[in-house]
């Protein structure tokens, strides 16, 4: 089993105030956990085929999404503060060899001003007569989405003049305008119309090692509500799923998937047949699963929407060649216009907080954690976030995903 940490609430700085997760007595606010809800206990070996009905609705959940509280991720970023686990949050771009200091955010709207989705955008540098593709990535169901000028090699001085963006293939001849650290976000708007695309793909990447024992069945049985609930309400939009669970070197396996199906039940089959085993080390083999879900996973070009949760617990391997790895890997989703959406478990600690929320902001994603009101796994760490409101989890993703298809 490999070690978890506990940690303690995280205040914020600048006068504003982190979430604290309240405990089980004594919370705060009106949220209610529902009565009964079971132990997991012995649920590490259990290979599948339990009741997952049992589990469903359990797990609660907080979101936020660093896109939309710009200035609250700048001061993150630049403020140098020392939290109450010794950890400073300005070391996080270096430590992970993200960098999220020079942003390029655009708007695609038709002449009605209605979000144009998917639509691939191109930054593209412009320098001794040759273009270079900096970053690429497609909007999202409110027609936007963000490039970024050295994501993964810091970039502090930028040549706006030298940028140029390139919507659907079509160049853009207006100035681009680049978002610092600290600046409120500056849209480069852009007016023209494509085709609709009511499709989408939803993929489930999931820790699978022995230390996820503890809340794997209850997060099993969230999926399969979520893939049903999801299907009943969107029976008009063509619905494909696909799931990847992984572990690490040396388990008995490093990843298994059932790739994008029109029928819910291969995926939930899939899902219900996996179990927590494996691991041994705190570090997983996260690099890996991002690595199969591009080369393994049908993602569709055609559809308009595709999500890939990611649910996990510990942190990809520190070493040279697994932060290559990610560096590519990431801004590969980016490109593909696959958003990325973390759900950090119990046992995720300050650095892997970090990283999960670069690569929701790298792929234009959000930020999911899980919280201590449910009682339910190992002691979450909270997550240093501004207000948010507690959620059970199988609510919280199908309404990221009823907000995906708007």
């Amino acid at each position: 089993m490999k070690k978890l940490a506990l940690f303690l609430g995280v205040a914020f700085l600048c006068g504003c105030s982190a979430y604290t997760s309240p405990e089980m007595d004594g919370r705060e606010g009106d949220f209610i956990v529902p009565d009964g809800t079971p132990s997991p206990g012995g649920i590490e070996g259990n290979e599948g085929g339990g009741d997952q009905q049992t589990y469903a609705g359990k797990v609660t959940a907080g979101e936020w999404r660093d896109l939309d509280n710009w200035l609250f991720w700048s001061n993150l970023m630049t403020n140098s503060q020392i939290d109450q686990e010794g950890s400073d949050y300005t070391t996080y771009s270096s430590y992970w060899g993200f960098y999220t200091n020079n942003r390029v955010a655009v708007s695609v709207t038709d002449a009605s001003g209605a979000p144009q989705k998917d639509v691939p955008v191109q930054l593209v540098r412009l320098a001794d007569g040759n273009k270079s593709v900096l970053y690429e990535a497609r909007t999202d169901n409110k027609g936007q989405t963000n490039l970024w000028i050295g994501l993964t090699q810091l970039s502090r001085e930028v040549d706006a003049s030298s940028l140029e963006l390139v919507v659907n293939g079509y160049d853009l001849e207006q100035a681009v305008e680049v978002t610092a650290w600290g600046d409120e976000p500056k849209w480069n708007a852009c007016t023209m119309t494509v085709e609709a695309k009511p499709n989408i793909d939803i993929a489930f990447i999931v820790d699978a090692t022995g230390s996820m024992y503890d809340e794997i069945a209850f997060l099993k049985a969230d999926l399969t509500s979520i893939i049903s609930t999801v299907s009943g309400k969107h029976s008009d939009s063509k619905i494909r799923t696909a799931a990847l669970f992984y572990r690490d070197e040396g388990d008995d396996y490093l990843t298994r998937h059932s790739d994008f199906s029109n029928n819910i039940s291969t995926t939930t089959s899939f899902i219900d047949k996996q179990y927590a085993d494996g691991g041994g080390d705190y570090p997983e083999a996260v690099h890996s699963a991002l690595e199969v879900g591009l080369q393994k996973l049908s993602w569709n070009e055609q559809n308009s929407i595709r999500l890939a949760f990611m649910l996990l617990d510990a942190p990809p391997h520190k070493n040279d060649q697994v932060i290559a790895s990610l560096q590519k890997s990431i801004p590969q989703y980016a490109k593909q216009g696959i958003r990325i959406i973390p759900v950090a478990a119990s046992g995720v600690d300050k650095p892997t907080e970090f990283f999960l929320r670069f690569a929701a902001i790298a792929t234009d994603g959000t930020y999911v954690f899980l919280t201590n009101h449910s009682g339910i796994g190992n002691d979450h760490i909270a997550a240093t976030v501004g207000e948010y409101e507690v959620e059970l989890l199988n609510e919280l993703m199908v309404r990221l995903i009823d907000e995906y298809l708007q």
